[in-house]
């Protein structure tokens, strides 16, 4: 594939203009924040943007109508959330939100670290498009299922495997190697790519690319290429630490994260982790202080109940936010979950008999994984899957897997 626009990815000192004003993306790197980030984000949503943090499907954070773009730069710079202007669009690396604490083949939470870092000091890498993806997988298989474009899989304590475009490459690393390997192919990408900024955004566009990568490695498969899952669970609710304390996660309807709320966040002085699917998970809480958590949390909004129906659906930005979107979806998608309008999940054989249908909001019903969008273009659409809920000019079009593919 061959882009006709160079890539207009979004960050803090290259903002989008949104239908409803500027918008700001803030990369957050294996998605933890400290407290103090924490308050700095409450603060810089309240005095530069609208009022609320958007948590994205890489884990990381947005701000919308943002009024000073200086401002909030200096703020981010000096809590550390932006450490290099040359490098802050290609900071996109998601990692296993429980590593090190509960469960997994291997701790990847020094490795994030070091990827960043590493990213950061070759300026050669800052040219990478804003879409491309790392992924660290501890071994328990869940951001791998997000197809980074370069990701590690744990299949041991210090063996990991190598993957391109979200397929494994059959290639093995240590972890001692693994986060130049991942380097090294960031730039195999880019010599694929060629210096234009109208080329490949993703590794996947490029046909042949993986392949190409795996050669200028210059290794040699010497694993079985792993399966990997589609989906896998959320971790939501009261989570036990394998060091005996508490995490929890939290998922965040929408994930829209007022100021106010953040500012409690922080409060807890426990590191916070943005996960990919619009969750925190707030973590090394002793018991009594974890109960309290979610004793004032949840009337705020956050949801510890794994059975909770927003864990379903997710949504575009929708109107007011995108131009092109017919409606304003989340607020339908909030009032279908009020109404209990959003069903458990059904069969494979129930939902291949659903046909495609053209209904208002009001009356739109639709049992298990849904996503709501605003136009076809269906922005933010998950992996797996998905009942597709389309906006027209005359309803919502329901569809499903069977019905429809995603751009």
């Amino acid at each position: 594939m061959t882009r006709s626009a160079p890539d207009s990815c979004p960050g803090v000192l290259r903002l989008h203009q949104a239908a409803d004003g500027p918008l700001a993306r803030i990369r957050v790197p294996g998605g933890r924040l400290e407290p103090a980030q924490l308050q700095v984000l409450a603060d810089a949503a309240r005095d530069v943007g609208n009022g609320n943090l958007e948590l994205t499907s890489r884990g990381n954070i947005q701000l919308r109508q943002v009024r000073d773009a200086s401002e909030l730069a200096l703020r981010l710079g000096a809590a550390g959330l932006l450490p290099s202007e040359s490098h802050e669009r290609v900071r996109n690396i998601v990692a296993s939100p429980l590593s090190g604490r509960v469960g997994g083949f291997a701790d990847v939470r020094d490795l994030t670290v070091d990827l960043d870092a590493g990213l950061r000091a070759d300026a050669r890498l800052g040219d990478l498009p804003g879409r491309v993806l790392f992924t660290l997988d501890d071994g328990r298989g869940d951001v791998s299922t997000l197809r980074g474009d370069i990701g590690i899989h744990a299949v041991g304590g210090d063996e990991f495997a190598l993957l391109l475009a979200g397929v494994d490459t059959g290639l093995r690393v240590s972890a001692g190697a693994a986060v130049e390997v991942m380097l090294d192919a960031a730039r195999g990408f880019l010599d694929l790519r060629g210096t234009s900024e109208r080329g490949q955004w993703r590794l996947h566009e490029i046909p042949g690319g993986v392949e190409s990568v795996v050669e200028a490695l210059d290794r040699s498969p010497t694993g079985e290429p792993l399966e990997l899952g589609a989906t896998h669970d959320v971790p939501i609710g009261w989570l036990d630490q394998d060091n005996g304390l508490v995490a929890l996660g939290a998922a965040v309807p929408l994930g829209t994260l007022s100021a106010r709320t953040t500012e409690f966040l922080a409060a807890v002085e426990r590191p916070v982790f943005v996960t990919p699917w619009r969750s925190l998970v707030i973590t090394d809480l002793d018991e009594g202080p974890a109960e309290t958590v979610v004793r004032v949390l949840a009337p705020m909004g956050l949801i510890f109940d794994a059975n909770s129906p927003w864990l379903q659906v997710s949504a575009c930005a929708g109107r007011p936010g995108c131009a092109k979107s017919h409606t304003d979806v989340r607020a339908d998608l909030a009032a279908a979950v009020d109404s209990d309008r959003v069903l458990a999940e059904v069969t494979d054989v129930e939902r291949s008999a659903v046909a495609v249908e053209l209904v208002p909001a009001a009356a739109v019903t639709v049992a298990g994984r849904q996503h709501w969008s605003g136009c076809d273009r269906r922005c933010g659409r998950p992996r797996g899957p998905v009942t597709d809920v389309v906006a027209t000019d005359h309803g919502y079009r329901v569809e499903t897997d069977e019905a429809t593919t995603a751009p």
